[in-house]
């Protein structure tokens, strides 16, 4: 029954179906922001390999040297009201 997934006449019938569902003018519009998508895909996954971590501890004491950790962000200081409630402390008054 299955000898052939795919036979020529099923890509036409779905070549038919595509182009009646979608229309023709929206098809080229539909194939270049595929084609953009995929050239994005491709230079970013690019990118990502050339910014994969040297293999070896030499390589990598020399891909960056003497690099500091940044410091934490303190939180926010708050002071308690008289009614047990916090508040974010201000360095204005609170406007009635």
């Amino acid at each position: 029954m299955l000898r052939n997934g795919l036979e020529p006449w099923h890509l036409i019938v779905v070549l038919a179906v595509i182009v009646l569902l979608f229309g023709s003018k929206k098809l080229p519009e539909a194939a270049r922001g595929l084609g953009k998508s995929l050239r994005i895909l491709k230079a970013e996954t690019r990118a990502l390999h050339e910014d994969t971590p040297p293999d070896t501890p030499a390589e990598a004491a020399q891909a960056a040297p003497d690099t500091a950790a940044p410091a934490a962000i303190p939180p926010p200081r708050t002071e308690t009201a008289p009614t047990g409630h916090t508040t974010p402390s201000t360095s204005h008054p609170s406007v009635p």
